[in-house]
């Protein structure tokens, strides 16, 4: 039997051959990644409207951003001048990149006095979310109750790579999600914040109320946020603008700058 077995070996990786089925290497699968950060596909796909005017340092509102690799190294003390008050990072995408510039960044806006947090790009293709979690936790998306540090962000949109859900159906998207968040929360006792859009929330989850316990942070770039997804009545973060005054994507944190203070602490 063991002969058997071998003689068929030169056969199916002929098969494979003419196919032109080889194996994805991880430059394949991670390609471009350095370019995907929170609402890139989105803007892609839902388009970019018109912008609401920013105020500065109002009382219900607080200004910040996002950035990821695609920013470079970023200059935090001009980001605090010009009225940053929080910034998430681009961390980490699947379970093997990371992104090149994530110390500059998210240490440098600590040093700079914003209030900072790390965030995943979901890749529901790659593997279960609990791994992603973990991945995600070994390089920079941990918590701390330091009063900067905000909790770790799940950035579930589009698909950069192919299909739009990754190929799940709205169960098996739900219970992705659900095994990242969990994972996330037992090792540091928070939620993730979830960043999406309704759009494609509703698309690739059949807009399950389920996750009204993590912090939203909703992407639409437009002069008024819209419908949210289910399970939640208000936002906590909303991505407004792809691009402004601060690097990267523009946005509004929904409260006080105390409010914002008690969201880092937990």
């Amino acid at each position: 039997m063991r002969v058997k077995r071998r003689s068929l070996l030169p056969f199916a990786a002929a098969v494979l051959l003419v196919a032109g089925q080889t194996p994805a290497t991880a430059a394949d699968i991670y390609a471009g990644a350095e370019d995907h950060y929170a609402g890139s596909q989105i803007a892609e796909v839902e388009g970019v409207d018109a912008v609401p005017g920013v105020l500065y340092a109002t009382d219900d509102q607080q200004l910040g951003h996002d950035v990821s690799g695609h920013q470079g190294p970023v200059d935090w003390p001009g980001a605090a001048r010009t009225g940053a008050k929080f910034v998430y990072v681009k961390a980490t995408e699947g379970t093997g990149f990371v992104n090149p510039q994530f110390a500059q960044q998210y240490n440098g806006s600590y040093d700079a006095g914003l209030i900072r947090g790390a965030y995943h790009f979901a890749r529901p293709d790659i593997s279960d979310g609990a791994s992603q979690a973990r991945y995600f936790l070994a390089h920079g998306g941990g918590w701390s109750p330091d009063g900067r540090t905000l909790p770790g962000a799940l950035d579930a949109e589009y698909n950069p790579y192919g299909e739009t859900c990754y190929g799940k159906d709205a169960a098996g998207m739900v219970r992705w999600i659900s095994d990242f968040s969990e994972t996330y929360r037992a090792a540091t006792g928070r939620y993730p914040t979830i960043y999406t859009s309704t759009s494609w929330w509703k698309r690739c989850t059949a807009n399950t109320g389920g996750f009204g316990g993590n912090p939203l942070w909703i992407a639409r770039y437009n002069t008024f946020i819209g419908e949210l997804p289910a399970g939640w009545s208000t936002h906590t973060i909303w991505q407004f603008a792809d691009r402004g005054s601060l690097p990267g994507d523009q946005n509004w944190f929904n409260g006080t700058a105390d409010r914002l203070r008690a969201l880092a602490l937990g």
